[in-house]
This record gives C-alpha cells, structure tokens and sequence, in this order.
C-alpha cells in the first residue's frame, strides 16, 4: 500500500486512533512547503499554514452578517461610507482654503482682516476633520463589518520569515474577503474619494507655495523689494525704535559709537501722521537693518559693485540670515562677526559681510547709505538683490 499524502500542514494522514493518535499529530515537525506548493494554495490553506507558524490558536471566528444584504449590514456599511465621505469633503474644502482664501495680511482695521485672520483656522480645521474623519472610517470597518474572532498566539521574538510573512498577509486577504469590501461599493468608493482628495491635500500643503508666481508682479514682485524702497523719490530715512511704533527717532551718523550695532528701520516723512503704516513699517519681515560702526583701525574688504555704499565706517546690513530667514541679532566686536543664532552662521561685517562659518552660503544683502544735510542718515536706494534666504527663480 502507498502511503497517505501529507496534508497542507505538512503530516501524513494517520487513521489510528486515541491517545497515541493525538500525541503522534503533537509531535510531528511543521513540513516548510516550497514555493511551488505555496503558489498553488489556496488562502485559506496558507491562513491555516500561517496559524501553526505562529502558534496561533483560532478560538472563534464568524463573520459580522452570516447572512448578507440585511438592513443591519447595509446600515453599517453607510455608518463606515459617511465617515470616509466626510474625509473626502473636507479634504476638498481644506485644498479650496489652501489655494483660493485670503491669505496675506491685512491689518486689522482694514477690509478683509476677518478673512485673513480666519485662514489658518480653516485649513487646520478641514485638514484635522479629514484626518480624523479617516481614522474614525477605518475604526468603523474594523469594528462593524470584519469577522468577529478571538485568537491566541504565543509570542515571538525577531523578524519573521518569508513564510511567515506570506501568510500573515493571507490573512488580511482572507479578512477583507469575509468582510465583504469587494460586493460594498459605497465604501470602495467613499474609502477612494477619501484617500485620493486627503493625498491631494498633503500634496497641496508641501508642494501648494510653487504654484504661486513670485514675478507676477514683475519688478514689484514683493520677493524683490522692501520698505527701503523709495516711492516718487520721497527719501527713507534711518529710525531707531523703541518699541513704539509712532515714536520717530531718526539716526545720526555720530549716534553709534566705533565697534557698536544697532538695530534699524525704514520711515518716510509721508508716514509720520499714519499709524498704521507706522506699525506695518516695522512690522514688515525684510525691514530691520544692522547698521554696524566700524573701529578706525580695521581694515575694509567691498564687494565688488557696492564699493560705496557704507558712509564712512558706517555699514548697513539686512538683519535677515541668507540661510533660513532668521534674525542676526548678535555681533561680535573684537571679531567683527556678525552672528546668526538659529544655525551658527557667522559673517564678516569688515568683508562684505560674507559667510565665515556655518551653513549660509551668500553675503547678507547690503543697504547702501549716506547722510543729508542735517546729518540724518538715509537709503540712498533699495538694496539690489533679494533679501533673506535662496528661492529657486531667485535671480543671479
């Protein structure tokens, strides 16, 4: 007589019976199949494979609705549908906000300063409401339509194996198959929508600021001037501030002492009754300026075309590190450094201001100055490239 074939677990058929039967199944070793025998399993003979692998004892296992199509189940498919549909939704309404609701800023006692102030509510709602509205989906299928089992499994230690692996996802297949995703269209759908407008919209938040031109407004494009910028040849002076915006202290050239930095600010005359644009004045990102007195005895290294634009050992520099944009408060006199305290940069105020240390890698932009009759200092232009860290179209 042939022998019995083995089994997908691996053991041979044994008719015996008892005792002895049941302790020679306990001892028999787990046969690994080959890939070939793997390929031709069905998915419930490799969840079955899988559970002896992992020590895996099936206690219960029956599926939500034995019967389908009752207003149960089709109950709780809408209850797992709406919460993905209300994930779709809001991810549309959170790109709509991102792109199209006013986002620059308008001073609270102007028209629109509702909008503005409302729009990082709005895309922090709808984005939050699409996530959660997600998570709460992929609870409820879980809760209401996959099967309803009870397992116990040993625990192990390590990565698993290639087989086990295999049959691990066998079961999820297995799982989706006896919940019934494939006959549920509302929910493929609404799972669809969900996770194809919530992928657009973290699209949207990384990639949405490349969408914008920064040149659409050619040379006024608001990466390429400042509140230096002089309007109908109306003169920006150089003011001191103290924390109160309308408190107007010009600068002098012999305000400084040798080897002190102040920090400074544009005004012009046309804005000393206007409190608004005061405040908006200083307030405004690429406005503050070191203005840097040198000792006498340094020596100067100019860049190359701004051979004349400090007055005398008075050097002007955007206070707006060219690495990430922060503040370079801190100098350094017995070095003549001027320091970047988010990331260490460091850069030479007696040479152009060019990067000594750290990861910038461009001179802070220089304002060029000079003085009028009354001794006042002023800019005599805007400065000539852009201020603050590098942009893709930056020009050279």
């Amino acid at each position: 007589m042939s022998a019995p074939p083995e089994t997908p677990s691996g053991r041979s058929g044994d008719h015996g019976s008892g005792t002895e039967s049941g302790s020679s199944h306990a001892s028999d070793e787990l046969r690994i199949p080959s890939d070939a025998e793997l390929a031709e399993m069905s998915t419930d003979d490799l969840v079955r494979l899988g559970n002896r692998i992992d020590d895996i004892e099936v206690v219960s296992d029956r599926p939500r609705f034995p019967v389908p199509g009752t207003r149960a189940e089709k109950r709780a498919e809408r209850q797992v549908a709406g919460w993905f549909i209300i994930a779709a939704v809001m991810g549309l309404a959170f790109i709509v906000a991102f792109i199209a609701w006013p986002h620059e800023y308008v001073s609270p006692t102007d028209a629109g300063a509702v909008a503005y102030a409302l729009y990082t509510p709005i895309i922090g709602v709808t984005l939050g409401v699409a996530v959660l509205a997600t998570g709460m989906g992929v609870i409820a299928y879980s809760k209401k339509l996959l099967p309803e089992d009870l397992t116990i499994q040993q625990r192990h230690d390590g990565r698993s194996q290639e087989l086990e692996r295999r049959t691990a996802t066998a079961r999820l297949v297995q799982a989706g198959q006896q919940s019934g995703l494939g006959r549920r269209k509302l929910i493929v759908r609404s799972i669809g929508a969900a996770g194809g407008i919530l992928g657009a919209g973290v699209a949207v938040a990384a990639f949405g600021g490349l969408v914008k031109n920064p040149w659409k407004e050619g040379d006024e494009s608001p990466l390429l001037v400042t509140e230096w910028r002089s309007e109908n040849g109306e003169r920006v002076y150089v003011r001191k501030f103290n924390g109160d915006a309308e408190d107007v202290v010009l600068v002098r050239a012999g305000d400084l002492e040798p080897g002190s930095m102040e920090t400074v600010f544009p005004f012009k005359e046309s804005d000393r009754n206007n409190p608004e644009k005061l405040a908006e004045t200083v307030r405004s990102a690429d406005s503050p300026v070191m203005l840097i007195r040198l000792r006498s005895n340094v020596s100067v290294i100019k860049r190359a075309g701004q051979e004349d634009f400090n007055y005398g050992s008075l050097f002007a520099y955007s206070k707006i590190c060219s690495h990430m944009g922060c503040p370079t408060s801190l100098y350094e006199d017995q070095t003549m450094r001027i320091l970047c305290p988010c990331h260490q940069s460091q850069f030479q105020a007696n040479e152009y201001a060019r990067p000594v240390f750290g990861p910038a890698a461009r001179p802070l932009a220089q304002l060029p100055i000079a003085v009028d009759d009354q001794g006042y200092l002023y800019a005599r232009s805007d400065f000539i490239e852009p201020v603050g860290p590098g942009f893709w179209e930056r020009r050279p």
